[in-house]
């Protein structure tokens, strides 16, 4: 979907602050109780708790409203299960815990691959598959109850898929009994452990699972009411106001629309109307997520997600069956959009998500990204963990970086501290942020506090597109903020990762560059307060391969004062 061009009155102008509250990171206290928790399914009680009478049957089974990919579910009729860079030979997988990523090993536990296998053929070819992998599954979970693939989270997958696919997993008596049966023992299981799961997508996930378990299993009318108070709970703390996921992961805005689009499909099942935080939800994140996408209508890359392809974005959206606009302001969120002509530029105008709701969040605030028509320029270098899970540990670490972003990054150091066990420490907790839109073009003005107490200053970012959005101009400010030991820093680099495809040269007085857009227009980079040069980088693509490409870097030594770097980007054909 495209917004217009030029004056927007959505945009509320004015300056404002966005703060990140204290980093309420899960506490020894917090991950012994919930290690505690875990441990308490494999005990008699909760064994007891299990049992009962399995359903004979299920109402009906409801629509998934996204189409799988067919290239993933070829891949599986040829015997093997790819996703996001790795892969599993279906001949000898059985479920049970083996070297591989655990992203990639809860995709697996949560059957969401039978999307892929379901629209890869007729059911008759598909079906003996997902048998195979049933039947392994209950051979080595059905009755043990383990962590590794009894998480609250996966078992509201499991059951939203099993929904919406029953036919290729039950055409037999010998399977359709055993599957019942631990779809009810899993129902049971959610119901005492759901509000367990993790904040965020995760407990969405897993209250969604105990809502379609009600709606499903005959008989389930009170587990049902339970199942959306919870998701009422979750949902309140998983979404800002704006409608964004507090991850800040626009991977996640995706899963969160598909999830609760799949779940409204259970009500149509029944003939229901969804209750109202639910349709409210769905409604307002659907503009937070159209908001990231560039002028190719695939997303821009943001906390470790890769440009996903605009028809994907599509089919989401049109599985949630709301018609919205971009959101071009994101207060909460912290997203920013202007656009004016066939430039869009969106910027990262917010702390990082705190760790208690995000895993491997990225240093990227004030970092921006560049479209010109279907063509990108200016980019993130994306991936980080969240896009191909077998990219070497050291060069998703690296991605995550302030560096990896297109912003200011000084003395070589990331503007949030990034830890190895993916959470985020000292840095941002600050961001001023101030738009302007009218007839002349879009205007925004940001600033961030991640360096100011190991450096002494404030980063300070404008950006402008003029008239037409034939003339991008931008501002770098060192300010300082009299905390810090100002001058200690080595030097600054403010890095503009270019698009595969973008062809650079430099002037010869080093002061700009000519881009070349393959098929695309010409733009004339001029800046001035530093010198401008042109290094190696890398972008990671929709499907999560690294492609080499090239950047431009302007950098300098930062003294006392302070620095103040102006940038322009002029299209001249």
């Amino acid at each position: 979907m495209s917004d217009p061009s030029g004056f927007d009155n959505g945009v509320e102008p004015g300056r404002r602050l966005i703060s990140v509250e204290h980093d309420r990171s899960h506490s020894l206290a917090e991950r012994l109780a919930g290690r505690i928790h875990a441990l308490s399914w494999r005990s008699p009680v909760h064994h007891f708790r299990l049992r009962g009478r399995y359903p004979l049957k299920l109402f009906d089974v409801p629509a998934d409203p996204i189409e799988g990919l067919v290239r993933l579910g070829g891949a599986m009729l040829d015997g093997e299960i790819l996703w996001q860079g790795e892969s599993v030979r279906i001949e000898d997988y059985d479920f049970r815990p083996r070297a591989m990523s655990a992203a990639f090993s809860d995709h697996l536990q949560s059957f969401a691959w039978l999307r892929d296998l379901s629209a890869a053929g007729p059911r008759q070819r598909v079906a003996p598959i997902a048998e195979l992998l049933a039947r392994r599954w209950l051979d080595a979970f059905g009755k043990q109850v383990h962590e590794f693939a009894w998480r609250p989270d996966l078992w509201g997958r499991r059951i939203l898929f099993w929904g919406c696919h029953a036919p290729l997993m039950m055409s037999s008596e010998e399977l359709r009994t055993p599957l019942l049966n631990a779809l009810n023992r899993g129902a049971k299981h959610l119901d005492n452990c759901a509000d367990k799961a993790a904040p965020g997508l995760p407990r969405v996930a897993a209250w969604a699972g105990v809502t379609a378990a009600g709606l499903l299993i005959p008989g389930g009318e009170l587990r049902q009411l339970h199942g959306e108070q919870g998701i009422e709970r979750a949902l309140t703390d998983a979404i800002h106001d704006d409608g964004g996921i507090v991850s800040r992961s626009p991977v996640e805005q995706m899963d969160l629309i598909g999830l609760l689009a799949m779940l409204r499909k259970y009500y149509e099942m029944r003939g229901q109307r969804p209750p109202a935080p639910l349709t409210d939800a769905l409604g307002r994140a659907v503009a937070p997520l159209l908001g990231l996408t560039l002028g190719d209508g695939g997303l821009s890359s943001w906390q470790g997600a890769s440009p996903i392809d605009g028809g994907r974005i599509d089919a989401v959206v049109a599985a949630s069956g709301v018609r919205g606009r971009p959101l071009r302001q994101s207060r909460d969120w912290g997203y920013q959009r202007l656009s004016v002509g066939h430039t869009r530029i969106i910027a990262d105008a917010a702390p990082p998500p705190i760790s208690r709701f995000a895993h491997d969040a990225c240093a990227s605030t004030l970092a921006f990204e560049m479209s010109d028509g279907p063509w990108r320029l200016i980019v993130n270098c994306g991936g980080g963990r969240g896009a191909n899970n077998a990219l070497h540990p050291d060069l998703a670490q690296a991605l995550r970086s302030t560096a990896a972003h297109s912003t200011l990054v000084l003395a070589d150091s990331n503007s949030t501290a990034i830890h190895t066990d993916g959470s985020l420490g000292k840095g941002v907790t600050e961001v001023e942020v101030e738009r302007q839109e009218d007839m002349h073009g879009s205007h925004i003005d940001m600033r961030h506090d991640g360096y100011a107490r190991r450096y002494g200053f404030a980063h300070r970012r404008r950006i402008v597109i003029g008239t037409g959005g034939r003339e991008v101009r931008g501002q770098d400010q060192l300010l300082p903020t009299g905390r810090g030991p100002r001058g200690d820093a080595a030097g600054y680099a403010i890095r503009f990762h270019l698009a595969p495809g973008v062809d650079v040269s430099a002037t010869a007085d080093g002061s700009g560059a000519l881009l070349r857009i393959a098929e695309g227009a010409l733009w004339r980079f001029r800046a001035t307060g530093g010198e401008v040069g042109i290094e190696d980088s890398l972008w990671i693509d929709s499907r999560g391969r690294p492609q080499a490409t090239r950047q431009l870097v302007i950098s300098g030594a930062v003294p006392a004062e302070g620095i103040d770097v102006q940038w322009v980007l002029a299209r001249s054909a």
